[in-house]
């Protein structure tokens, strides 16, 4: 079961079920919006899945891999969640992040979901300073790939002018 209730009017950005003038059987409508604010508010998954868990518990979520199959067929990318009714479905806004469990790190949403990993450690020997130059210049890659650093350099002079 992939979306039981189609709802005519939902918020810009994710799409949050809105209630309409005299809608009867507003707790679903509402329900369904807390539903999807409880997965999108802090979003943790416990990791990138292609098919679908056999026993989910309520609450949790997945990142839906490529080529999914089964229930997750169709919703590549997007963050899969397991409620009462059944599996529920987020597509990702640019910008999202999730705290993945099983790799006990942040993933981020830019395209496609990406991760910061670690460069490599410096290893001494005789040219140090051009090892640690290679070693920032990783390191503040990562960090302006996983969005902590601004890519633009406008940004850099508007803050020192502060």
């Amino acid at each position: 079961m992939t979306d039981p209730v189609s709802f005519p009017s939902a918020t810009p950005r994710h799409a949050l079920p809105m209630l309409f003038t005299a809608q009867a059987q507003k707790e679903i409508t509402v329900n369904e919006s807390l539903l999807a604010a409880d997965v999108l508010l802090q979003p943790v998954v416990e990791g990138i899945a292609t098919t679908p868990p056999a026993s989910p518990v309520r609450g949790q979520c997945w990142i839906v891999g490529n080529a999914a199959t089964g229930a997750f067929s169709g919703h590549d990318s997007q963050i899969a969640a397991w409620s009462d009714s059944g599996w529920r479905f987020f597509a990702p806004m640019p910008g999202a992040r999730v705290h993945d469990q099983g790799l006990g790190a942040e993933r981020f949403y830019i395209g496609t979901w990406q991760r910061s990993v670690a460069p490599a450690t410096p290893t001494g020997g005789t040219v140090v300073d051009t090892q640690a130059r290679s070693a920032i210049a990783a390191i503040i890659q990562l960090l302006t790939t996983s969005g902590t650093f601004s890519r633009s350099e406008e940004h850099t002079s508007e803050l020192q002018s502060h």
